[in-house]
């Protein structure tokens, strides 16, 4: 049983719908109906009985919401209590799938700086910071997002995207000859999606439709099998061993890139969150980004 899973509690509980929660907790319905399902056998009795019409609270559900959300009142209180034992509040950093290798070092001497154990899209992330829920959040983020939430973003990192493909080549591939995924959950894969329309667009490499998730795991190495041009790997990939049967290839014309912000509210005043961006943003090395055969999405604030 985790937190985590209790606050998705609240909601459901909250909303009586599940499709209503999840877009509350920016989170995708079914991942949701799943967590709910674990927290349940974790518990050992049924939060709440559902049909195709209605959701509703089960009498054991009743009886442990009041409890679960003192509980949850009280977890809060602590992290607070803790920040005030330590000498500063803490600062709450979410992420998706990335974070500088050196975070502690950068950021020890300026503030106590807590991980946010809930790794969600980025989207989502950058919302979190916007309602407050999060201080600030290493994410992927459009400079139109930016302006709607009132946050501010800071340039902290870049991966170099390539694609997969079979055989033995792994020579580079122009951007116009390889495909890209695009996938159905836009509450999981937002972000992504944007991000692999725009690349299409813009450099003629074919758009994919998926429904299964496929954009990073077992299910995208299957993609790469089935496809006859080699795939763009996903940020949340950029790290995973490949298979035996499966090589890298760079893409040129253009080379593509993916950006890492640190974001954080317009109006964010505290010094201690301030410190931590400024910490994490001092001696940046040189991403490629602007390089002349550097691509980077329309609307992503680190372009020029």
């Amino acid at each position: 049983m985790e937190l985590r899973q209790l606050r998705y509690f609240v909601a459901v509980a909250e909303e009586l719908n599940f499709s209503r929660a999840a877009a509350r907790l920016l989170i995708a319905g079914p991942s949701l109906s799943q967590q709910i399902k674990a927290l349940e056998r974790d518990l050992g009795v049924r939060l709440f009985d559902r049909d195709r019409r209605s959701v509703t609270l089960t009498p054991a559900g009743s009886t442990l919401l009041p409890q679960v959300r003192d509980l949850l009142a009280r977890a809060d209180d602590l992290e607070r209590r803790a920040g005030a034992l330590s000498g500063s509040e803490p600062v709450r950093l979410g992420y998706v799938n990335w974070l500088p290798p050196d975070l502690t070092a950068r950021t020890s001497a300026v503030a106590q700086v807590h991980v946010d154990a809930w790794v969600a899209p980025s989207h989502a992330q950058a919302a979190r910071v916007a309602d407050g829920s999060l201080d600030l959040a290493v994410c992927w983020v459009r400079a139109g997002d930016l302006e709607r939430l009132g946050l501010v973003a800071e340039l902290i990192g870049a991966d170099r995207l390539y694609a997969v493909t079979t055989g033995d080549d792994t020579g580079e591939v122009p951007a116009r000859g390889t495909a890209v995924l695009v996938d159905a959950d836009t509450a999981s894969w937002s972000s992504w999606n944007a991000y692999a329309e725009q690349l299409a667009r813009d450099t003629g490499a074919r758009a994919v439709h998926v429904s299964d998730g496929g954009i990073t795991g077992p299910a995208f190495f299957d993609h790469v099998r089935h496809s006859e041009r080699p795939v763009v790997n996903s940020p949340k990939g950029q790290t995973s061993p490949l298979p035996p049967d499966l090589v890298r290839r760079p893409v040129v014309a253009p080379e593509i890139y993916w950006t890492w912000s640190v974001v954080r509210r317009a109006d964010e005043a505290r010094p201690a969150v301030l410190a931590v961006v400024d910490a994490l943003c001092a001696t940046l090395a040189d991403l490629g980004i602007h390089g002349p055969d550097a691509w980077l999405p329309e609307g992503d604030p680190h372009r020029r």
